[in-house]
């Protein structure tokens, strides 16, 4: 484990403040996805299936990706930044095709 590990009660405020945005973005944008595939579901429009891979990959999966590499690997903080930044990338892409892809 890393040693510069932060306790919840040794957290600045400043600090929980950020774990607590991290977490408001993606359970805000887990809701949004999920609205955006019930249209999916309803309307059977492939367009909306890729709006919400792409906000889990723009939203959840940069928060999840960093929890779990930080929880289960010593890595250094730009291994964590790269995928986040790939996921977040590649939700982009996803949400970029479902406004201009062919459908």
């Amino acid at each position: 484990m890393s040693e510069d590990v932060v306790r919840i009660d040794e957290a600045t405020l400043f600090e929980l403040l950020t774990v607590a945005s991290l977490f408001l973005v993606a359970l805000i944008g887990a809701i949004i996805a999920y609205q955006a595939y019930r249209g999916y579901r309803r309307n059977d429009a492939p367009s909306m299936l890729y709006l919400a891979i792409g906000l889990l990959l723009l939203t959840v999966s940069p928060f999840l990706i960093n929890v779990a590499i930080n929880t289960l690997f010593d890595t250094d903080q730009i291994v964590t930044v790269f995928f986040e930044n790939v996921s977040r990338l590649l939700g982009l892409v996803a949400i970029t095709y479902s406004l201009y892809g062919r459908h």
